[in-house]
């Protein structure tokens, strides 16, 4: 038996013209006094949080207006677009007025840091720039990388530099907008990964692609119109508008998730009635525990979705404390370039997988999303230029993780040695590769071991991989959280362990804690050939989850310390 599982959905579109801002125009026909987005907009002298907000319509003929003024400026089909504006209703009809022009918006992260964005905003050639005003001013302090920018567009106060200021691009209402006949691949926009696991990489996403997710997200989390959304993840507020569901955008910082303030989370979600909420894990963490402590309860919510790193079981359980027993929490499997791609929900995770995580067997991430297809392959760090039956593992045995749907993105942009190392060309189609490392089990579920990147090969026969691994230490009490990395050359490195303990762990204890887990680590077969344990204050994360772990960064720190 292989590992090879797909689920089958309904017929794909077989149109060959789409655009994605079409489901923004049909909602607005549907319920165009629907609230579509919702707004802070300042407390008052009680501390109350007052809100504003712009309807399905509203929002629709506001894009039709703008798309009117980036047209006559300039900024037209197929024009790269740098995207520099904060959730806020601005941001929302920014987005379905370039998508009604048939423009393409260029979003990068800016939690990655000044330097990294900006060569990912070079690389891309830009040649209109929309951004707020502080944005602007990077285009004074790196001017050789803004030279194909021809349109500049200030959203709030233009300073002293020239061009376009977002209200006066608005044109007077009139007919609606004809949206561009984009194709299901022509380019819709282009994403960058934050860096996170490697270098960002812009993801070419199409019309077609969006499309495909919109779908795929309605279907499986079955959500309705008339929902509303919590999405503390910008990004993912996108769909919110051709879900038909109200976007609540929240009081944070979301390039700073895990420094969110539970009591703003949850003042949202009772302010709003909120039914869904899409947060990375470690808000969910920050979130449940608070919440928990409190004796909190939100019976608004249908369901949580988190997603950007593995959520573990104890985090899901803590939440699950404040939800209504008909909700649940949801942790899709995806990256920047397919998502999502499978998924389980926290009453399976907590009733069946819970233990065999704990054990060593990986995270379970569920079975394939309808329409896609998981393929677990052989393990190598070259390129495959060619798909191949025979790269296929048998099930239950570790290997690569790839995937092939409709929602999948096909390339890069402009990043040819990146494509070869991800692509796998099969015949008219193509297989991502994901660069995790999982299994599948005899029900069609994907567990997921870790990144590829990640694994530390102690011998010709013996690779370790860190989930597995670390699941093993994370049942110590005192254990916050743990990393395995590699010292050395493969395929002779020694496996470490790094610990990071909770907050309130007294260091006077760490010789006891080590020889604990020691213990521990002999009980298992996944960690039994490991001897070093290091123990680390913080460990290094990522900044638009805070929730990966810099392992590259630990193995450099362990390697002085051994």
């Amino acid at each position: 038996m292989t590992s090879n599982i797909t689920h089958t959905g309904g017929p794909a579109k077989t149109n060959k013209t789409v655009n994605v801002a079409a489901h923004l125009t049909r909602m607005a026909r549907r319920y165009p006094y629907q609230k579509a987005v919702i707004h802070p907009a300042g407390r008052d002298s009680h501390n109350r949080m007052a809100y504003s907000h712009l309807t399905f319509r509203q929002l629709d003929k506001l894009s039709d207006c703008l798309s009117q003024g980036l047209d006559s400026a300039g900024i037209s089909r197929g024009t790269r677009t740098v995207l520099m504006v904060p959730p806020s209703p601005e941001f929302f009809i920014l987005v379905f007025a370039l998508f009604k022009v048939g423009a393409i918006p260029v979003v990068v992260d800016p939690g990655m840091g000044i330097p990294r964005m900006i060569r990912c905003l070079r690389d891309t050639k830009p040649t209109a720039f929309i951004g707020i005003s502080k944005a602007h001013v990077l285009r004074f302090f790196y001017p050789r990388f803004f030279k194909t920018v021809k349109t500049w567009v200030t959203v709030g106060t233009r300073w002293f530099w020239g061009g376009l200021s977002l209200d006066q691009m608005y044109a007077a209402p009139g007919k609606p907008y004809p949206a561009a006949p984009t194709g299901i691949d022509e380019t819709a926009a282009i994403l960058f990964t934050t860096g996170s696991t490697g270098p960002p990489k812009g993801v070419v996403y199409t019309h077609g692609i969006f499309d495909a997710q919109i779908r795929h997200i309605r279907s499986h989390f079955k959500i309705e119109p008339g929902e509303i959304d919590l999405p503390t993840f910008p990004l993912f507020s996108l769909f919110d508008p051709a879900l038909g569901m109200t976007a609540v955008i929240p009081d944070m910082d979301p390039t700073r998730p895990a420094h969110a303030h539970p009591v703003k989370i949850i003042e949202a979600i009772v302010d709003q009635g909120v039914t869904n909420m899409f947060a990375s894990p470690a808000l969910v963490r920050r979130v449940g525990e608070y919440g928990k402590t409190q004796g909190i309860r939100l019976p608004s919510l249908r369901r949580v979705i988190s997603a950007g790193a593995p959520v573990s079981p104890d985090v899901i359980d803590t939440f699950s404390h404040m939800l209504s027993s008909r909700a649940e929490i949801h942790t899709p499997y995806g990256a920047t370039e397919a998502m999502p791609v499978a998924s389980i929900a926290s009453k399976e995770i907590l009733s069946k997988t819970r233990r065999m995580s704990e054990k060593g067997c990986g995270i379970c991430v569920g079975r394939p999303i309808d329409g896609i297809t998981i393929r677990i392959i052989t393990i190598t760090d070259a390129p495959i230029d060619r798909w191949n039956d025979d790269l296929v593992l048998p099930s239950g045995q570790i290997g690569e993780i790839t995937v092939q749907g409709d929602l999948v993105t096909r390339r890069y942009y402009d990043h040819p040695a990146a494509n070869d190392l991800a692509k796998i060309k099969d015949g008219n189609r193509f297989w991502h590769r994901m660069g995790d490392l999982g299994w599948i089990d005899t029900a069609g579920n994907l567990w997921f071991c870790g990144r590829k990147n990640h694994r530390v090969v102690i011998s010709e026969e013996t690779t370790l991989y860190s989930i597995p691994c670390e699941a093993i230490y994370n049942n110590h009490d005192r254990v916050y959280r743990s990393a395995l990395v590699g010292v050395g050359d493969v395929p002779n490195q020694t496996p470490v362990i790094c610990i990071e303990l909770q907050k309130d762990a007294d260091q006077q204890d760490q010789d006891e804690i080590r020889a604990a887990l020691q213990a521990l680590g002999n009980t298992s077969p996944h960690t039994k050939e490991i001897r070093n344990i290091l123990f680390h204050d913080a460990f290094p994360v990522d900044i638009r989850h805070n929730a990966k772990i810099f392992r590259e960064k630990l193995a450099e720190w362990a390697e002085t310390q051994l």
